[in-house]
């Protein structure tokens, strides 16, 4: 079967960019990986993960490109895992992360299973639309519960030592 996905860029500009591209439903997460890459333009030299997402776009679990974990705890990986293992009727979006200095940030969807066509070479790029801006678009972390954070309003005083709990000749 061919899973047919809309990439689309999470950014907060007017224009609208994304891609529909069709892959094998037994490809890995890393031939969706650098289908994406190429369809938008990027050299495929940076980190990158997919995260399984809800149906409101909630981070879950990440699957990453390279195993950069301690060891101890399993990481997922891209090379290792089939599209049809983590993306199906019922688990249809993946939240995919490139270039983690950068943030790009794109929104993956599964938007149908099709029998694949003869003829056809997989993966394929069906349909482009919009250009990619220069730059990741700036991310908005805002959040009630930092509307009124202020660093500063701890009641402690800094010059006081007497009441602090360390011992300042511990070396």
């Amino acid at each position: 079967m061919i899973y047919r996905f809309r990439i689309i860029l999470d950014n907060d500009t007017e224009d609208d960019v994304f891609r529909d591209l069709e892959i094998r439903e037994d490809d890995t997460l890393e031939d969706l990986h650098n289908i994406i890459t190429q369809s938008f333009g990027f050299d495929g030299s940076e980190m990158a993960s997919f995260y399984l997402s809800n149906d409101a776009w909630e981070q879950g679990e990440e699957i990453s490109l390279f195993d950069m974990s301690d060891g101890v705890n399993p990481v997922k990986l891209m090379n290792t895992t089939l599209i049809n293992d983590v993306v199906h009727e019922a688990q249809t979006k993946l939240i995919y992360v490139y270039d983690f200095l950068s943030m790009w940030t794109f929104f993956v969807e599964l938007a149908e299973i099709v029998d694949e066509a003869e003829g056809f070479d997989y993966p394929n790029l069906m349909f482009v639309h919009g250009q990619i801006p220069d730059q990741a678009p700036d991310k908005n972390f805002e959040a009630e519960d930092f509307d009124d954070f202020n660093e500063f309003d701890d009641d402690l005083d800094i010059d006081d030592y007497e009441s602090l709990d360390f011992d300042e000749n511990w070396n």
